[in-house]
């Protein structure tokens, strides 16, 4: 067997392994993440019901059978319990509709408490959820959040963006008015206008320190642009990222000893094109000690030329990752900075960033009931999973952001008037406290069947547009 075969059926075990790796992880971050929420979620449910003086049967992380149960000590004996299915969780309250109440309990069961307590019960379950991602915001303001500044990277030609007046390298100072410190204020102000005018006004800051103002204007294709990963595209510019110019070259690596020079420019990987460093590295770190082809532009000459080569390797977090041993060349100061506020600033920051989140999302869900909005933008446990297992791959802060924009959106969907959700059950109580008495059995029991509908078409919406985006 030839050392080209060999490489080519150790690169396929190799990257077979590290497909099943991120499976694993992915779903391992994605237990992780629910779990966490659910547990916030719950638990708001279940220490407002102790406060309004409801009796707890049991707290459930997970459905199904309990894998893991303790029993408290004080007298309601409330069973707290991990179960086997880590998809979700629920409180039992006691509940003199489902099972008779002791002369003991009565008054405390669920329906038999005053029903701005149930209503206050049912509503905090989605706050505590608002609640966790105040706190996730200001634990990383207060630690600092790398951020990139909004600026543009390449503008495609005939483009939106490029008939707009954007350039490489224009720094997005305020959209539509407001300013822009980081990408995803930028992406909330520029997706909110778009989807409401139609076209996105932007102030931009010049390479020479000037200020021009630009607007990019869509018309009747904004709807098509609110597809996943199609904003940038669709508006023909990039977000500016490193690009792949050769800063430096490592003694004896492998750049080198191919001859690659500082200023020079990678712009392609076995065929494959390079724009930014990031692409370099998601080309490279899978192929440790194989054979490539670069294609590098020679700063001196513009010209471009193809350079054999074979990839050094290193231990990186406990696995082989390949190396081609050169540097950036821009200055990470010039477009990065570590945004940072003292602990009572974080606060109203946290409540500005969660409010703006919760805003942007009540809003996002109504224009996909009207159409405004592409229902492709509905993810299921799929796209969820690998986005946090990415986000978990990135580090602790990017986890934890992660974390607090799916804690946002629980929090929205769970206030939906779909009777299976505290939103619809919040209706009923209302309901019930204006009229005098509850719903008839009969209308509850139609609209369960509403709301289970709904959710079953919302989750089938999510299913489908997770295998969409995995078949491409």
């Amino acid at each position: 067997m030839n050392s080209a075969i060999r490489r080519g059926s150790g690169a396929i075990i190799r990257d077979a392994f590290s497909t099943m790796g991120t499976i694993f992880g992915n779903a391992l971050a994605f237990i992780v993440a629910i779990s966490i929420l659910v547990a916030v979620h719950e638990y708001g449910h279940y220490i407002v019901g102790r406060w309004c003086g409801m009796k707890v049967l049991r707290f459930s992380i997970g459905f199904g059978k309990p894998i893991w149960m303790r029993v408290g000590r004080g007298p309601d004996r409330t069973e707290y319990c991990i179960s086997a299915i880590p998809l979700g969780g629920y409180v039992r309250f006691l509940d003199s509709r489902e099972a008779d109440v002791s002369p003991e309990d009565v008054g405390r069961a669920f329906d038999q408490r005053p029903i701005p307590h149930r209503i206050a019960v049912l509503f905090a379950g989605p706050l505590f959820n608002f609640l966790f991602a105040i706190l996730a915001y200001w634990a990383l303001f207060v630690y600092g959040i790398p951020t990139v500044v909004p600026a543009v990277g390449d503008v495609q030609p005939a483009s939106y963006a490029d008939r707009a007046g954007l350039e490489y390298g224009d720094r997005i100072v305020a959209v539509n008015g407001q300013a822009s410190p980081d990408w995803e204020t930028t992406l909330l102000a520029m997706l909110d206008q778009l989807v409401a005018e139609g076209r996105v006004d932007m102030t931009l800051e010049k390479s020479d320190g000037s200020t021009e103002r630009a607007t990019l204007d869509v018309g009747d294709d904004r709807a098509r642009l609110t597809e996943p990963g199609m904003l940038f595209d669709g508006l023909g510019f990039s977000a500016w990222q490193f690009p792949a110019v050769v800063g430096s070259v490592v003694e004896e690596g492998a750049a080198e000893r191919a001859g690659i020079r500082e200023g020079d420019r990678i712009v392609s990987i076995d065929g494959e094109p390079v724009r930014h460093f990031n692409d370099l590295i998601a080309l490279v770190a899978p192929r440790p000690d194989e054979a490539v082809e670069v294609g590098v532009i020679r700063e001196t000459t513009q010209s471009e030329e193809t350079l054999s080569l074979v990839l050094g390797s290193a231990e990186r977090d406990g696995r082989t990752v390949g190396m081609l041993g050169i540097g950036s060349a821009e200055a990470a100061g010039d477009f990065v900075y570590l945004r940072k506020f003292g602990p009572l600033e974080s606060v109203s920051r946290a409540i500005e960033r969660t409010w703006a989140s919760t805003v942007f999302t009540v809003k996002m869900l109504g224009r996909m009931l009207t159409g405004d909005v592409s229902i492709k933008n509905i993810s299921g446990p799929i796209n969820i999973a690998q986005f946090a297992g990415e986000s978990a791959e990135r580090g602790v802060d990017y986890f934890l952001g992660f974390l607090a924009i799916v804690s946002i959106s629980l929090g929205v969907l769970n206030l939906l008037p779909v009777p299976v959700l505290d939103g619809g059950q919040i209706v009923y109580q209302t309901i019930e406290l204006l009229k005098g008495s509850p719903l008839s059995e009969r209308a509850q029991i139609i609209g369960q069947q509403v709301g289970i509908l709904a959710l079953i078409m919302l989750m089938s919406f999510a299913f489908y547009n997770d295998i969409a985006r995995i078949l491409g």
